[in-house]
């Protein structure tokens, strides 16, 4: 993480990602998202809450460009996602990072070469490659782990390769849909706390989650969907 920001700095008021009357409806005709507008900050940490079927999922494939908006606009980074072409979506997914809640690691390649898939995609070159794998794995507490492979480590194990991987190309933006939905409570705030050191050093985090215990106990930013709809935007995790 060559340019990861060291310590705490002021944040610029600056949005990374906004959305400006935003819906979208399937062809199936669920509505899923009602004239959203949102505004998260350069820096910031956010979670997205809300019930199944709230509007969460929607909220994050508008963000990836997974899925587009039928109506409004959409920034990210400064792309405008409602005028990408679909050869510029790669291009905006290099200035992201993302944490699944099923790892996706790739079964027959260890821990080290799972992180260093990531950069070999945008063209990094071995040096780099060797040196910025080696930061990743030694922040998220894994750097003894490199060459084991994924089925010999641990649930938690597995999703600290999983942040490492999206970490590991410097992104602007972590997106982490329900990192914690598969390990046990007590490495849910390690993942939690990690994710939030991470942003500590500038990366700004929106992350997914129905755990509303960690939600309470970090404090961060608090957007709860209901019914396609933001029906509460607070700070300090406050539900």
């Amino acid at each position: 993480m060559g340019h990861l920001k060291e310590g705490f700095e002021i944040r610029e008021e600056k949005p990374i990602i906004e959305f400006r009357g935003v819906s979208k409806t399937y062809n199936t005709g669920t509505h899923a998202l009602e004239d959203v507008n949102i505004k998260i900050n350069s820096g910031e940490f956010v979670f997205v809450v809300g019930s199944s079927g709230a509007g969460k999922s929607t909220f994050m494939k508008l963000i990836m460009r997974e899925e587009k908006a039928n109506t409004g606009k959409i920034v990210v980074n400064g792309f405008n996602l409602t005028k990408m072409k679909r050869k510029a979506v790669p291009l905006l997914r290099r200035t992201m990072g993302i944490v699944f809640q099923d790892f996706r690691l790739i079964p027959n390649m260890n821990v080290f070469e799972n992180v260093a898939f990531a950069m070999h995609v945008v063209g990094a070159d071995g040096r780099n490659i060797r040196r910025e794998v080696t930061k990743a794995l030694s922040l998220v507490g894994l750097g003894h782990k490199a060459r084991s492979m994924p089925n010999q480590l641990s649930g938690g194990e597995q999703q600290r390769v999983g942040l490492a991987r999206a970490l590991v190309n410097s992104p602007d933006l972590i997106i982490a849909d329900e990192p914690t939905g598969n390990v046990d409570p007590t490495m849910s705030y390690e993942i939690v706390s990690l994710l939030t050191e991470i942003n500590k050093r500038g990366t700004t985090v929106l992350m997914v989650t129905h755990d509303h215990n960690l939600v309470r106990d970090f404090q961060h930013r608090v957007i709860m969907l209901d019914g396609g709809k933001i029906v509460a935007d607070n700070a300090g995790g406050d539900l």
